[in-house]
């Protein structure tokens, strides 16, 4: 194949060789630039792109962190007394009559409420958990026919 590509160049005027040779260039720089070089920028874009999302990802998750350090920060101390007496007094405040109080141990205590208003209930269950530090370890409600709700309910104190 050499000597018939060798004789076709020779056939070649010094004009024609030189813009074939010009043309073999341009093909090989176009080459090069199909197969190396876009590629390699698609690359480095798609690598910024992905350093941008980690980037605000890292950011979000310092926010966060800094959120929880917080809330961590700002724990409500653990209520002084005994469960029963704080239970009681917090729910003769709110209006609720208890039903039934049960000590479960030190720090457990199962109550009973034959009748409460819903949104009164768990405003209540909220102040309990945000200001008195206890935690609601099983809770049981129903519905009562005058639109209140029948309630079982046992506490314990946060860590217990």
């Amino acid at each position: 194949m050499t000597p018939r590509l060798t004789d076709w160049w020779r056939l070649r005027s010094r004009r024609e060789q030189g813009l074939l040779a010009l043309m073999a260039a341009l093909a090989v720089l176009t080459l090069a630039w199909l197969l190396f070089i876009r590629p390699l920028g698609d690359a480095v874009a798609a690598a910024k792109e992905r350093h941008d999302r980690a980037v605000m990802a890292l950011a979000e998750a310092r926010g966060q962190a800094a959120i929880i350090r917080r809330f961590e920060g700002a724990r409500t101390p653990t209520p002084q007394g005994s469960l029963e007496s704080i239970i009681a007094a917090a729910a003769a405040q709110a209006g609720f009559q208890l039903s039934r109080v049960q000590p479960d141990g030190e720090d457990r205590l199962s109550l009973s409420l034959a009748s409460a208003k819903p949104q009164a209930f768990f405003a209540w269950l909220d102040r309990l958990a945000s200001g008195q530090g206890l935690v609601v370890d099983r809770l049981n409600v129903t519905s009562n026919s005058d639109r209140t709700l029948a309630v079982e309910l046992t506490l314990r104190r946060r860590g217990g």
